[in-house]
């Protein structure tokens, strides 16, 4: 049998196992869920603008990006040397080489293994709800990510640049610097504003572990069922993420032309 066909059997029986594991006798929407629902959507057309109401959104929006920025650009900081490392770019001896590859390769999936919602939890526990708890909770998985990702891409540039810089009498260090980096660029940064965004979503529900922004105004408007503000800050929040997917759209076009 297969790969293929065994993966495909896996997921029907995981599929099928879910399925039968399901209360089919119980209510599966709550009896008053419809109503909720009808009120959450009516909601949308009478989105709160009042002035107020909008100075919180902004304030609570520069928040959630102060938080994003901070923890991406930590993690950039963590995730780059780690990920050069892991790729093996700069080793020498290959007994040497793969014992480090093998060795930072470990340490960035401890990294990424544990949720940035988990991460912030410890870390509150450890050193108190400050902004600094947040800024960690992002950077710490988000290190490991880019760090694999960067790994890979700088795995996955042509050799022939690379033989061509060696046959010049280039360093590995100068194939890294003259070869590698600027070909693996462009797609280390159409990533690395993908994680981007996705930090700004991250911040935004560190409101479940008291941490202000986005997430927390949400959290507040949703308690008090105002569902006109709720609405307010969702729109607030995909305005944030299409702004980044613009930038990044601008910054890979300039490199690319």
């Amino acid at each position: 049998m297969d790969s293929r066909r065994l993966l495909t059997i896996l997921l029907a029986g995981a599929l099928a196992w879910s399925l039968f594991s399901v209360d089919w006798d119980r209510d599966l929407v709550h009896p008053g869920g419809f109503g909720s629902l009808a009120d959450i959507l009516a909601a949308l057309f009478s989105l709160d603008l009042s002035p107020s109401f909008l100075k919180v959104a902004l304030s609570a929006s520069w928040t959630t990006v102060a938080y994003a920025t901070a923890g991406l650009t930590l993690a950039c900081a963590i995730g780059l040397p780690l990920g050069i490392v892991a790729s093996g770019s700069l080793g020498r001896g290959i007994p040497a080489r793969l014992a480090g590859m093998a060795a930072v390769r470990l340490m960035l999936a401890l990294l990424r293994s544990v949720h940035e919602l988990v991460w912030a939890w410890l870390l509150i526990v450890a050193i108190g709800l400050s902004p600094m708890a947040a800024v960690l909770a992002l950077a710490i998985p988000y290190a490991g990510i880019l760090g694999r990702i960067y790994a890979e891409v700088l795995n996955d540039v042509p050799e022939a640049p690379l033989r061509a810089l060696r046959a010049s009498g280039a360093s590995e260090v100068g194939v890294l610097l003259y070869g590698r980096l600027p070909m693996a660029l462009p797609d280390m940064l159409s990533y690395t504003f993908y994680r981007f965004e996705c930090a700004i979503r991250s911040a935004a529900i560190f409101s479940f572990v008291g941490v202000r922004g986005l997430g927390y105004e949400l959290q507040i408007s949703l308690d008090d069922l105002l569902f006109e503000q709720v609405w307010t800050l969702l729109f607030f929040l995909v305005a944030l993420v299409v702004l980044v997917d613009l930038w990044s759209s601008s910054v890979r076009r300039s490199l690319t032309s």
